[in-house]
């Protein structure tokens, strides 16, 4: 038995993560426009006891309009929905840096973490999308490394505007005639190369002080960015040694930020697909294979490799693709489908199969026993502090998940019985962020 305990956080899209879970008898595809769907998800994985749930988001219809269901809500306005059904469980969006402004985001997940009680995080992403990029008034994607230059600065500044107020700000002293305390409410007065905010922030401190923060990039800027400022990073590699190599990697860029091992999560994808025998397992998993539409999948990869495969032919290995440095976009997912067709010699077809479960995420079919032993495994050999839960099908998936392996787990005491925290901050080890004018307030003292 472990003496540390691991993270689980459920990543929820649509109908499941399988790219043809909407065309299975055991979902109903119609559910991904009913917000009690999404609710049931939310109190299944709250029984389960997870740490979060996470909603990714995309600002573009994109390829898949015509073969796959969409996520069709914005994840902060269905999460606000998720929160009233749910008192525990963490609640996380993606929401982007390049396409926003920090002054709004910052009060959206204020507002989140207080109609929550302190359950709000983040997913920082700085959208590499051609398509979502046309969508506000670009040609095309703003390069790599000025995303990410303005994602840094966007953090600053949000993280500035959730310290305008203090935590003991709202007095309401009827009496008095007293609502707040103006000297605990402060102007930020930012003035960088890309921002100009006054502030204050007109939603007063949230509960956690700031959400919890979340990363997913894994290429060098992506790994900088989230050394600096994540507290978990949801992150796709397909072996134990390329999760192991990932771990190291990422916690060794720590201390330069004056940081500490245990002050950021690393929680690497897995989509499980869970049946009684490995056989069965098996089989489940290709049933959803056997129902990818080739056509729609195709597209789906051009858009990943940046090279046009729809003429391809399936049973041809991928043909010559360009280098990372070359691509602009989706570059931490370029190189892993680029390796993964290269190192397992794969056709188009077979590494479409692949990739249809999680777009590169490890897919794993087994028995409840075998899925627990994989994350403990991963867990216990230095490739993870926890796990992205990926259900392929929804509910079903992730009810599998829950009421089967999570007992194994918690029997190994590899995780939590009951949740010891209230917000998602405490869910994952941390404590509330102190404001940094009551940080100045506390040395003037001194």
């Amino acid at each position: 038995m472990s003496g540390k305990q691991f993270h689980l956080n459920a990543f929820l899209l649509g109908v499941g993560h399988h790219e043809a879970a909407w065309r299975h008898p055991r979902t109903e595809a119609h559910r991904v426009l009913d917000v009690r769907h999404f609710q049931e998800l939310g109190r299944i994985a709250e029984r389960g006891k997870l740490d979060s749930v996470f909603f990714a988001d995309g600002l573009a219809v994109g390829p898949r309009i015509k073969r796959n269901t969409l996520a069709v809500f914005e994840p902060l306005t269905l999460l606000a929905a998720i929160a009233a059904a749910t008192s525990r469980v963490g609640l996380i969006a993606t929401a982007s840096t390049t396409y926003h402004e920090p002054f709004n985001l910052a009060r959206v997940f204020a507002s989140l973490d207080h109609l929550s009680g302190g359950r709000a995080g983040w997913n920082i992403v700085t959208s590499a999308g051609e398509d979502e990029a046309l969508n506000f008034g670009y040609d095309r994607v703003p390069e790599h490394a000025r995303r990410y230059e303005r994602a840094q600065e966007f953090v600053e500044v949000a993280t500035k505007l959730w310290d305008s107020w203090a935590a003991d700000a709202i007095v309401l002293d009827a009496e008095a005639g007293i609502f707040a305390d103006p000297d605990k409410v402060h102007t930020i007065d930012f003035d960088g190369p890309r921002f100009q905010v006054r502030g204050p922030l007109n939603t007063p401190r949230p509960p956690q002080g700031r959400p919890l923060l979340v990363q997913a990039g894994s290429s060098e800027s992506g790994k900088e960015f989230a050394a600096r400022h994540a507290e978990a990073v949801f992150t796709a590699q397909r072996t134990l040694a390329e999760g192991q190599a990932f771990y190291r990697d990422l916690k060794s860029r720590l201390p330069k930020y004056g940081r500490t091992a245990d002050e950021l999560k690393v929680l690497p994808g897995l989509v499980p697909f869970i049946a009684d025998t490995t056989e069965a397992a098996l089989a489940l998993e290709q049933e959803f294979t056997d129902l990818i539409s080739p056509d729609y999948a195709l597209r789906q990869l051009s858009t990943l490799l940046g090279v046009d495969l729809t003429e391809h032919a399936l049973d041809a290995p991928l043909p010559p693709l360009p280098s990372e440095h070359e691509i602009e976009t989706h570059k931490s997912r370029f190189t892993l489908i680029k390796e993964l067709a290269t190192n397992e010699n794969l056709t188009v077809r077979q590494l479409i199969g692949k990739l249809g479960g999680g777009r590169g995420h490890r897919t794993f079919a087994g028995t409840p026993t075998q899925v627990a032993d994989e994350l403990q495994s991963w867990f216990e050999n230095g490739a993870a502090d926890g796990f992205n839960i990926m259900p392929p099908y929804l509910p079903g998936g992730l009810e599998d998940f829950v009421d089967q392996v999570v007992p194994i787990l918690q029997e190994r005491g590899l995780f939590r019985t009951d949740y010891t925290a209230d917000t998602l901050r405490g869910h994952y080890g941390l404590g509330p962020v102190e404001s940094q004018f009551a940080q100045e307030r506390a040395e003037a003292s001194a």
